[in-house]
């Protein structure tokens, strides 16, 4: 078998535009030559990829399991390239990261203002995706690193823990709970709730939390950010559970009591999440390293 990577790319790019035309076009080529180059593919590998029809065209289940091999490939291929491309080469490089809000907003861009400080050659394209998305994401090689907060329920990966936050109670001042050591999560429910947006990781987290006590949690309001949970606690709309290393920036500026939450899921481990560390280029694990501290 001799897989052109050409080959393979184009194939990718057909997949994720779901469209020939489309995906030939991001791959720099004509219709004509991307189907030329796809029926060669299929003759390779002996079996049809796609599904082809007026309105674009399908994976068959083979196409859905060469995917994720072609992408690993595809990656690998890009691996090897950025460690030959200068010699020792941690100083240049792309790397892919799919990370939780937590991480996007509070702790990574200082990290990452301070790694792309030492390795101008680098480029990194973060992505914000919710826990599930950033598991399937370092599975499938759709991203070279995964960071998320919380149990990690996922085989044949690279768990690599960097520190720990905890979810808070967020208070306005003079609530009745303001004098609470700490408070329950069933405490809490006894008052209206501002949560993030429907979809998000904490969402589906805190949801899940009522449900197994008995609770059908309902927001008085949602929004987009921690610190629009925040303005609106501030206000007196309702309460908030946020993380604790967002709650701490948003006190300073706002007036905020925070209380721990007596519960033992309030305590997130951070991890970081890979395939296999030693694949990894230099430039990714000098970040990894960037992000846990020192031993």
């Amino acid at each position: 078998m001799n897989i052109d990577f050409k080959d393979l790319a184009l194939f990718i790019e057909i997949a994720e535009a779901s469209n020939l035309t489309h995906g030939a076009r991001r791959a720099f080529m004509s219709p004509a030559a991307a189907s030329a180059r796809i029926k060669a593919l299929e003759s390779q590998l002996n079996t049809h990829l796609l599904y082809r029809d007026s309105r674009g065209v399908d994976l068959t289940e083979a196409g859905r399991r060469l995917l994720p091999h072609a992408r690993l490939l595809m990656r690998q291929l890009g691996y090897l390239e950025t460690e030959f491309a200068q010699y020792g080469a941690d100083a240049s490089g792309h790397i892919r990261i799919f990370a939780n809000t937590t991480a996007v907003t509070e702790f990574l861009p200082e990290v990452l203002s301070r790694y792309l400080a030492l390795y101008p050659g680098v480029s990194i394209d973060l992505q914000e995706r919710h826990s599930p998305d950033i598991v399937r994401g370092v599975l499938d090689g759709s991203t070279d690193l995964g960071i998320t907060a919380g149990p990690v329920a996922a085989k044949d990966l690279e768990i690599i823990h960097f520190s720990t936050d905890r979810l808070v109670l967020a208070l306005p001042e003079g609530h009745s709970l303001e004098s609470r050591e700490t408070v329950s999560f069933a405490e809490s429910l006894n008052f209206p709730h501002v949560g993030p947006q429907e979809g998000s990781t904490l969402h589906d987290f805190l949801r899940e939390q009522a449900s197994h006590i008995g609770h059908n949690l309902k927001w008085r309001i949602q929004v987009s950010s921690f610190e629009s949970i925040c303005r609106m606690v501030e206000t007196g709309v309702g309460l908030g559970i946020i993380p604790e290393s967002s709650a701490l920036r948003y006190q300073q500026t706002m007036k905020l009591s925070l209380k721990q939450l007596d519960e033992p899921w309030a305590v997130r481990e951070r991890s970081m999440l890979v395939r296999d560390l030693n694949a990894l280029p230099g430039c990714v694990k000098a970040l990894i390293n960037t992000i846990r501290p020192n031993p």
